[in-house]
């Protein structure tokens, strides 16, 4: 399972949790960091990422169109990346049963 990093957070999380989430990225990284959420979306979609955003639009946008992709909804406000790093590894293993269930496509941590 790899992770889609959006712009309002880090992009030193892809490296930070490379460990369990190999393979992840940031939008900055894959040239998406101006581009609308509408076109993150369908890149997340066509390569099979998960998207971890603060951004509610994501939430939306998996109201409206469904899943894939998963979106995860960090909803900490502002805080420092340690603490977003560490919210991600303790949900872990709820991230992945999201993804091998299938049955949410939307995950809220707080």
């Amino acid at each position: 399972m790899k992770l889609l990093f959006d712009q309002n957070l880090s992009p030193r999380l892809a490296a930070d949790l490379a460990d369990i989430f190999p393979d992840s990225t940031h939008v900055h990284l894959v040239g998406l960091d101006q581009q609308a959420d509408a076109q993150i979306w369908d890149f997340a979609q066509s390569n099979q990422f998960v998207i971890v955003s603060k951004d509610t639009d994501f939430a939306d946008y998996s109201a409206a169109f469904g899943f894939p992709p998963l979106v995860i909804l960090v909803q900490t406000g502002n805080c420092v990346t340690s603490a977003v790093e560490a919210l991600l590894r303790a949900n872990e293993p709820t991230i992945r049963e999201m993804a091998e269930t299938g049955l949410s496509g939307l995950l809220a941590l707080y």
